[in-house]
């Protein structure tokens, strides 16, 4: 007991000598170097599209049944061809058949390229992070709506930093860093997730917190149960929004 005691003093007795600034008690540079453990080794993607050794391939321009299912189970009704996907109008939400957590998601999307409507009615779908956090997919080419609904918000929430919106027709790209919200052993909220949003590689979101799952009517609060790890979900809002190169990396 009386060696523990003593190491316990020395080391407090090192703490008070850093904590004051002393400089009779020189650094030394590899005091200061932390060797392992070794950081893992990934293989990065050819192109910043390109998924990385890591990642878990979610759509590969092939088929969406081996990772996507509808909404109740059964196989994805989205149109697939030329290397993509896209919403069949009426046959709802496709939903990853895998739940996560933290992660980042690497998703290109295109509006059609016949401009039909206008505000929401042009283009509009939607990457529901857990199915429950929308980050809106909109044609915002020329065509403007609420700030905070369209193309890179946070449905109702955040408004874009800037409109990155490329033109009808023309693949667009989302990378998006999640952090999932955090609950206390009681079921209480403890911290919000988070969203950082690369629109075309210009940040639209900078780790913002939501304050609520998405809502269309009313304000987002955490009036729900505390929930754990979901899946991605794409939105069938009724147009022909085309996906594909959609990855996924857990954090």
């Amino acid at each position: 007991m009386k060696r523990v005691l003593l190491s316990a003093a020395g080391i407090l007795a090192c703490t008070a000598i850093f904590a004051q600034g002393r400089t009779d008690f020189p650094m030394k540079p590899e005091m200061t170097e932390i060797w392992d453990p070794q950081i893992s080794v990934i293989t990065p993607g050819e192109t910043p599209s390109n998924a990385p050794s890591d990642a878990i391939v979610l759509f590969d321009g092939q088929n969406l049944s081996t990772e996507w299912t509808n909404n109740d189970g059964t196989e994805p009704g989205w149109n697939v061809a030329d290397g993509c996907a896209t919403v069949k109008k009426g046959a709802g939400v496709i939903k990853t058949k895998r739940q996560f957590n933290d992660f980042q998601l690497h998703i290109e999307w295109r509006s059609p390229v016949e401009v039909i409507g206008e505000s929401q009615g042009r283009g509009n779908s939607g990457v529901f992070l857990q199915g429950i956090y929308e980050v809106q997919v909109l044609d915002n080419f020329n065509n403007r709506t609420y700030r905070n609904g369209q193309a890179g918000s946070l449905y109702k929430q955040h408004p874009p930093l800037v409109n990155a919106c490329k033109g009808p027709g023309v693949w667009q790209v989302y990378d998006i860093i999640y952090t999932a919200p955090r609950f206390n052993p009681n079921g209480t909220f403890f911290t919000p997730p988070t969203v950082t949003v690369l629109h075309n590689g210009v940040l639209v979101q900078n780790h913002v917190a939501l304050r609520g799952p998405t809502e269309y009517i009313g304000i987002p609060e955490y009036s729900v149960k505390p929930h754990g790890a979901g899946p991605i979900v794409l939105q069938d809002h009724g147009n022909p929004v085309s996906f594909r190169n959609i990855w996924i990396r857990e954090l």
